[in-house]
């Protein structure tokens, strides 16, 4: 079997080191007990390699044809999706709730993170190499200068671990930046206390005007004048916790 060329346009880093490999899959804790484990963008199967061998019902999506020839070759057995994970109907695609693991291509990973919220209902786990940056960015808590819109919309409903770091040497080809794994592990919260859509809304407007106050921030939203004397608003996005903006979105939705 030839090997399976990484493609500048899809991103692929092809890690080389399989007891990292062996690491990241070692991370799977199979909370909540899904019943299926869905890999993103398998490549050359690194991970697979190990995944094969756990007793799980396995799926594979991938959207390099080289790589899913190659795949089909290595494991006949194995379940491949075709396709582009952001185009997936996921509800379509897999049945119950299931886990995700994989090597994330850097410049789609914060959008597989919004495909997860999507269907965040069934997605249990996350197990993932990323950017480190952005993985970073995700598991960051409040007051960080990390911590950003999508660490608060995932810490909503998922408990967040950033696991280890790896060096660039170990792909191929290296990438410019370090990696970090993370894991997320689904909590109970099953919907917010408060108007999801509103909270979106107010948490962009606040992040995206992240060196302003609250409550100049939110300025656009025409926050009613009792909830511009909070003390809330006397500090910046970065410094709010989960339970801050729903407290901050149950508020601004008693105007409306």
């Amino acid at each position: 079997m030839s090997a399976v060329r990484p493609k500048k346009h899809l991103g692929q880093h092809f890690l080389k080191d399989m007891s990292i490999a062996s690491d990241i899959v070692g991370a799977l804790t199979y909370h909540n007990n899904y019943s299926t484990l869905l890999e993103i963008g398998p490549g050359t199967g690194v991970l697979t390699d190990f995944l094969v061998k756990k007793e799980t019902n396995l799926a594979v999506v991938e959207i390099d044809k080289e790589s899913i020839l190659f795949l089909e070759k290595k494991y006949p057995e194995l379940n491949i999706i075709q396709g582009d994970f952001l185009r997936m109907d996921l509800k379509q695609t897999l049945n119950g709730t299931y886990g995700i693991i994989g090597n994330f291509p850097y410049n789609i990973s914060s959008q597989i993170f919004f495909k997860v919220l999507e269907d965040k209902e069934r997605v249990m786990e996350v197990v993932c190499m990323l950017q480190k940056e952005v993985a970073k960015r995700i598991a960051s808590p409040p007051g960080n200068k990390d911590y950003g819109i999508l660490s608060v919309f995932l810490q909503a409903y998922y408990n967040i671990e950033y696991l280890f770091t790896v060096d660039e040497h170990v792909f191929n080809p290296p990438p410019k930046v370090k990696s970090g794994v993370i894991r997320l592990k689904r909590n109970e919260i099953k919907n917010l206390d408060c108007d999801e859509k509103l909270f979106v809304r107010l948490v962009k407007q606040g992040f995206n005007n992240r060196r302003k106050t609250l409550r100049n921030a939110l300025k656009p939203l025409n926050l009613n004048p009792e909830l511009q004397n909070d003390e809330l608003l006397n500090k910046r996005a970065e410094q709010l916790s989960v339970e801050d903006f729903v407290y901050l979105t149950k508020k601004a939705e008693q105007q409306i």
